[in-house]
């Protein structure tokens, strides 16, 4: 088994909360990226984190987080800011967060910063998320894509409130082509579809993204399951039923799913195969989604076989 490259962002989510009455915020590791990269851990897959940290308290922390959980961190780098934080509140359990922090933390590292050894030698690499909205990060995880001989797994984990500007949507729809292009999965949720494509369905999304390229599409659609597009293969996967308190990671535990057994089996032969691993990947989501806290909530998969014996 080789190992997973994850490029992204790291930061410090502050969680809506109560405390003896009074509202208050949970802090707590996050960032997409990191929680994938956690995921891919803690499923038992072997993976660094490719990013930048800022150079206070908060980034200590989430370097002792990220080496406790056993996500290496060869490729990341430290600059001079204080550590980005996301604001989540809550109207039910997916999270609506507000980023602050300026400059921001996650979004320091540049092409020149890209451990180049560490990406050629990835079997599978990882993209996408807040940091495309920024020109240094888009322009080191372009590079990254371009010399990885990995397998190429792409998510672009909208966040509306930082797509500011008339043509910040449009950009962004450019950026996910051109990923998209060249990935051998795609994973995205069906809010991420409903804002870059609002007059498709999620099948014509999957369809869209296929014929630009993408080997394999997957839309997670919450409790409704998953999206599966591979091949000529397009299917729905039902989610296990279960008690959600806390939303925030789960999707991000699914693509980390999906990347672990990437690394441990390559792409599957069949599109049943497909089939079957993101039925794993949402009984990992389903897990999180019933303990607070995002990447603290990833399990291992002997916790998911558990959970929910088959």
């Amino acid at each position: 088994m080789g190992y997973a490259v994850v490029l992204g962002e790291a930061l410090v989510d502050l969680l809506d909360d109560e405390f003896d009455g009074q509202p208050g915020y949970r802090q707590a590791i996050g960032g997409g990226p990191l929680n994938v990269a956690v995921a891919v851990a803690r499923l038992g897959g072997d993976v660094q984190f490719v990013g930048s940290l800022g150079d206070d308290a908060l980034a200590e922390r989430i370097r002792a987080f990220l080496t406790a959980a056993g996500v290496g961190l060869a490729g990341a780098v430290t600059v001079p800011a204080p550590t980005a934080l996301a604001v989540a509140t809550f109207a039910g359990p997916e999270p609506d967060f507000r980023f602050y922090g300026e400059p921001r933390s996650y979004a320091q590292l540049t092409a020149d910063d890209l451990d180049v050894a560490l990406v050629e030698g990835a079997d599978v690499l990882y993209c996408g998320s807040i940091v495309l909205l920024d020109p240094p990060v888009l322009a080191a995880a372009r590079r990254a894509w371009t010399i990885a001989g990995a397998l190429r797994v792409f998510d672009p984990n909208v966040r509306p409130r930082l797509l500011t500007g008339p043509d910040a949507l449009d950009g962004l729809r450019g950026v996910v082509a051109e990923f998209a292009a060249s990935a051998h999965l795609v994973k995205l949720s069906s809010a991420d579809a409903r804002l870059l494509y609002p007059d498709e369905p999620v099948e014509g999304v999957a369809a869209y993204l296929r014929e630009l390229g993408a080997t394999t599409v997957v839309v997670t659609l919450g409790a409704d399951g998953a999206l599966v597009a591979a091949a000529d293969d397009v299917v729905r996967v039902p989610a296990p039923k279960v008690d959600a308190v806390d939303a925030t990671g789960a999707g991000d535990s699914v693509m980390g799913a999906l990347i672990a057994d990437l690394l441990a089996a390559g792409e599957p032969a069949e599109p049943a195969g497909w089939r079957d691993r993101v039925a794993f990947a949402l009984r990992v989501a389903g897990l999180v989604c019933e303990s607070p806290g995002g990447a603290t909530a990833m399990p291992t998969r002997p916790a998911v076989h558990s959970r929910f014996p088959t």
